[in-house]
């Protein structure tokens, strides 16, 4: 709502200050979209959780698609009030689903509320023409306090006795945002936190940068080079044309994730692609021909692309439910920080005349990230999801 709202909105703007403000409401509201990422994340089996997850992505390229088209045809002929207005309405489409979204049958057991988990459940396996296997479903805090049970999500489940006694309100886990945050910098999560942290700063930095320099090197606007090595272009020519090709480069990217992501594990996608990015972007260092200037950087859009897409299916599984999706938040909050300082430090130095320092600026970035892929301390492929962080101890302990 505040996305489509504030997108709507900013069509209108007055002066240039009510557009900085209602853009960044439009970006308060996507600050949500890790919640979506996690939540789905859920209902998905262990084996399947990689391929799936990179479906889920690939709605995110079509809609990246499907924006540059609309810029390269909007934008010359109506304005930019009238983009901005056209690419609010699909996030208000959003709210017609809200009503069918199930809630998180992790967070419901987690919160204590065992009679509507179990209500969810069955649900789902009446859809799934299946019945739930007998056992007794056992709420995250009781895990916690107890110690001897361990729930996964093969945990057998059974609606509650009839003698069982209800759980007090007063017992349900409750667990607030500074506490959250602190958990996050445990003893148990700090090391892969600070990880994902950087790691999500390189991925958007790497990204929004890329197609950024599609832009700028595709249209030859700068005068660092001699006019007869540039192109005519008209003057109004802002690379829509080249932005809308490069994008199609995430599709390639997807079957790459969908490929590898399952079968060589969620580490080492991306370590290789963050490398493989490099490989793509150091002939940039100097001058090239437009022609091998998009293909390279088509190439290297679809290494980020694949990194982009696996660090969203391996933060969840990293996490327990407790504080996953402030996890995966926070951890995409920092890359937001990247997205904003890349225009203004790369793109600066590239329209400054610096293309060499911009390029090997955007290799260390990258190759930092690409160590810090191989720091992580486990590989989360085919492992369950945990619901608390007392289940970490065991999984740290085997690896």
């Amino acid at each position: 709502m505040v996305t489509a709202s504030a997108g709507f909105l900013s069509a209108f703007a007055p002066n240039y200050t009510s557009l900085i403000v209602l853009r960044c409401f439009v970006g308060i509201g996507l600050g949500g979209g890790p919640v979506l990422s996690s939540w789905f994340l859920e209902f998905i089996p262990a084996p399947n959780r990689g391929t799936w997850m990179v479906v889920f992505s690939a709605f995110w390229t079509v809609g990246t698609i499907l924006e540059a088209s609309l810029a390269w045809f909007v934008m010359p002929t109506m304005g930019w009030r009238w983009l901005l207005a056209l690419s609010s309405l699909p996030s208000s489409l959003l709210l017609l689903f809200y009503g069918m979204t199930p809630e998180s049958p992790r967070y419901l057991c987690l919160k204590g509320r065992t009679e509507d988990t179990l209500h969810l459940l069955e649900k789902v396996a009446r859809m799934n023409r299946t019945q739930l296997p007998p056992g007794v479903l056992v709420p995250d805090h009781q895990i916690e306090l107890n110690g001897n049970w361990v729930l996964s999500e093969d945990t057998r489940m059974l609606p509650p006795r009839t003698d069982e006694v209800a759980t007090s309100d007063s017992v349900k886990h409750k667990l607030g945002a500074v506490s959250s945050l602190v958990m996050l910098l445990s003893p148990r999560l700090i090391r892969s936190t600070l990880l994902l942290w950087m790691v999500f700063f390189g991925n958007a930095f790497s990204y929004y940068g890329l197609v950024l320099l599609t832009s700028e090197l595709s249209t030859r606007r700068t005068e660092c080079f001699p006019a007869k090595l540039l192109p005519e272009k008209p003057h109004d020519d802002v690379g829509y044309k080249d932005v809308f090709l490069a994008s199609f480069a995430e599709f390639p990217g997807l079957l790459l994730s969908a490929m590898a992501v399952d079968r060589l594990g969620r580490k080492l996608s991306m370590s290789a692609m963050f490398f493989l990015c490099c490989i793509f972007l150091l002939p940039l260092v100097l001058h090239q021909s437009q022609a091998l200037t998009t293909s390279l950087l088509f190439g290297a859009r679809i290494c980020i692309t694949v990194t982009f897409t696996v660090v969203y299916i391996y933060a969840p599984e990293v996490y327990p439910t407790s504080v996953r999706t402030t996890g995966v938040g926070v951890a995409s909050s920092v890359g937001r920080v990247g997205g904003m300082i890349c225009p203004l430090v790369a793109v600066s130095l590239l329209r400054g005349c610096h293309q060499m320092a911009a390029i090997l600026l955007f290799e260390i970035v990258i190759v930092v990230s690409g160590i810090c892929v191989l720091l992580f301390p486990f590989e989360t492929k085919g492992r369950k999801l945990n619901d608390s962080i007392s289940n970490l101890k065991e999984v740290n302990a085997f690896l």
